[in-house]
């Protein structure tokens, strides 16, 4: 009997180890900043996770030169391209000519900074160069600028540059609303007041008007509040508007004047001289 039960236990110690090595394995490696994890700022772990929507995108971009450079590049930020190799690639090089694979950055030597608008990802420990650059080991630098409304899009190489002695590197871009900054929605001092004395003038009416008719009983205009006062203030505006706009002086007799008794009487005096004896 204890022989059974040891041996069910050795069995099921092993189906909790297959289960944490299948575990390991399915979850894929992220991003790892350059040094110690200690050392890492709360910029970069700030950047890392802003980046993080863009983890479960693949990029591909093929680029065709002629006859002699025929390439397809796979890319994808903070992942590996292709976890079954366990080599940390983050953005790799096959050749479509002969099939050959070159890993150009590897997303276990990371560096990411940014600036306003723009986030500059940068993969170093790429395999070695052959004959250009003494040999060193690539890089991979990728310009990620603020588009909002877009995720991710628009991944292209601008150059690659093989030809200095050191410090080589691949240039890529890509457009995405992760690298934008925060909208402020922040109210302005203006817009703060605004809002505060049209609450004012609601409250003052609504309130004007409740009163009047609930409890001073009145009716159709007069339910307005101080409707006295501000009819008089309307009248006072519209007068001074007059007297300071009008275009003509006060005293200018009138365009045309109409048959009055003073004008009847003088005609009518004119019309009786010939009546007058001689």
């Amino acid at each position: 009997m204890s022989s059974l039960c040891h041996h069910s236990a050795v069995l099921l110690l092993l189906v909790f180890m297959a289960l944490a090595v299948g575990a390991e394995q399915l979850k894929e490696r992220s991003c790892d900043v350059i040094g110690d994890e200690s050392s890492e700022s709360q910029m970069e772990r700030a950047l890392l996770k802003k980046l993080e929507p863009l983890s479960q995108i693949r990029f591909n971009l093929t680029v065709e030169k002629g006859k002699t450079e025929n390439y397809i590049y796979q890319f994808r930020v903070c992942r590996e391209v292709n976890s079954t190799l366990h080599d940390f690639g983050g953005l790799v090089q096959t050749d479509r000519q002969n099939g050959k694979t070159t890993v150009i950055g590897r997303i276990n030597e990371t560096q990411v900074f940014n600036g306003s608008d723009w986030i500059m990802l940068i993969y170093k420990g790429g395999d070695s160069y052959g004959r250009h650059c003494s040999g060193e080991k690539r890089r991979a630098v990728i310009m990620i600028s603020c588009k909002r409304g877009v995720t991710a899009s628009s991944f292209s190489i601008i150059s690659e540059e093989r030809e200095k002695e050191q410090d080589c590197f691949y240039l890529f871009e890509m457009d995405s609303n992760v690298a934008c900054p925060a909208e402020d929605s922040r109210l302005s001092v203006g817009s703060i007041l605004l809002i505060i004395f049209t609450s004012l003038i609601a409250v003052y009416i609504i309130g004007g008007f409740l009163y009047q008719r609930l409890v001073v009983g009145a009716k159709g205009m007069e339910q307005f509040p101080h409707f006295a006062f501000w009819q008089d203030l309307g009248n006072l505006v519209a007068d001074g508007c007059d007297f300071i706009c009008r275009s003509k002086p006060r005293n200018a007799p009138a365009a045309y004047r109409g048959v009055g008794d003073d004008q009847l009487g003088e005609e009518s005096e004119e019309r009786d001289d010939h009546l007058l004896p001689m």
